[in-house]
């Protein structure tokens, strides 16, 4: 079952890198009582997400505050070693996007938004999509249709939604 408006979000363990290593946190402790952002990539490293989608959330960062959003948070089937790397690099850890490591699917598979595309080398991972969630409860959810694609999930497509 895929996730929808105005669902809660299934409490899942994720992992960033903390200060000193690798920190699970739980989707809870991420949302709870929060105003928050979560999109997710297909992959860390690939084109359209380094390019396009991290981006983004880049530009748009202060008119999600201006909205009261707490928090912009990257979700990857990744880890968080890989995606440490990529905040650093794409300039997301720097302008205070959160980037955390689905390294399991766990939320991933929770939510429905799972897929694969052996052709690519993507196995198990992340559609593309964002949403703004409330104290846990999905109140927008953009999904693209393809993972290839980066309007509607894109920071502005979910502010224009908002």
């Amino acid at each position: 079952m895929t996730i929808s408006v105005g669902d809660s979000l299934p409490d899942a363990t994720l992992v960033k890198m903390g200060a000193e290593g690798p920190e699970q946190v739980t989707v809870k402790a991420l949302t709870e009582g929060r105003k928050v952002v979560l999109f997710a990539v297909p992959g860390a490293y690939t084109g359209v997400c380094t390019t396009a989608h991290v981006p983004s959330f880049i530009r748009t960062k202060g008119q999600f505050e201006d909205k009261g959003v707490e928090e912009i948070i990257c979700v990857s089937v990744n880890d968080p070693f890989v995606l440490a790397n990529w905040g650093d690099s794409t300039g997301a850890t720097e302008a205070g996007i959160t980037m955390v490591g689905d390294a399991a699917s766990e939320l991933t598979k929770a939510l429905g938004m799972e897929f694969t595309a052996p052709p690519a080398g993507l196995i198990n991972r992340s559609k593309r999509y964002a949403m703004l969630v409330e104290n846990g409860e999905v109140k927008v959810l953009n999904v693209e249709e393809s993972p290839g694609e980066c309007g509607i999930s894109a920071g502005e497509g979910l502010l224009d939604d908002m």
